[in-house]
């Protein structure tokens, strides 16, 4: 994925966490999902016309494809008002294949990136929890992780390769898996759903 490809993803993620907060509706992110979906879209396409067919190019492209049309099906979605169901199950196939990716990473020698596309799997498997399976009382704890898989693995680290300060190694994919764990958990405990209904009386002994 270009940096300024992942940039944007950073941004979509984040707004797109806000909308599954309830601070925004659908219809007002569906400009920028339509916008990075198209990006990620042209960008992999250009790729595969442009390089030599190398087997790396093409499965950094698809790679990107897996984004764009999750955007551009969010965009849509939100501008028609057709039901999510599909972009849920879509979310299952991207959830499945991003595991994929992070294996052909690792076999790259990648390190960080794996840990992103296991975040992004997670991620999009909440999506397919949300949308396909009408789990809603995961919305909230999707739109944080979202937000926060948006700034951590999308914006920060486009931000520093934009930069020239990015650095890959196995002690910061260590230290970006603990922080991870951490960060969910804690996201976890903030945004669950009550486990007991207040408003149900305690039994008297």
């Amino acid at each position: 994925m270009t940096d300024v490809g992942l940039f944007y993803v950073g941004a979509v993620l984040i707004v797109n966490g806000i909308m599954l907060l309830g601070r925004i509706s659908a219809r007002a992110a569906a400009p920028l999902n339509l916008c990075v979906g198209t990006l990620q879209v042209v960008i992999p396409t250009v790729l595969i016309v442009t390089t030599d067919g190398g087997g790396a190019a093409i499965a950094g492209a698809a790679g990107l494809y897996l984004f764009g049309f999750t955007y551009l099906w969010v965009g849509i979605n939100a501008a028609t008002g057709w039901p999510p169901e599909g972009l849920g199950w879509f979310s299952l196939f991207v959830a499945v294949a991003a595991v994929g990716f992070a294996a052909r990473t690792w076999y790259d020698g990648g390190r960080l990136f794996v840990v992103f596309w296991l975040a992004w799997a997670g991620l999009w498997l909440l999506f397919f929890l949300v949308l396909a399976l009408g789990r809603t009382e995961l919305t909230r704890f999707t739109g944080a992780v979202a937000i926060t898989e948006g700034v951590l693995t999308a914006a920060v680290p486009a931000g520093l390769a934009l930069a020239g300060l990015w650095i890959d190694s196995a002690a910061a994919a260590l230290a970006a898996t603990a922080l991870g764990v951490t960060v969910v958990a804690a996201l976890w405990l903030v945004t669950r759903p009550a486990s007991i209904d207040a408003s149900t009386p305690a039994r008297q002994g």
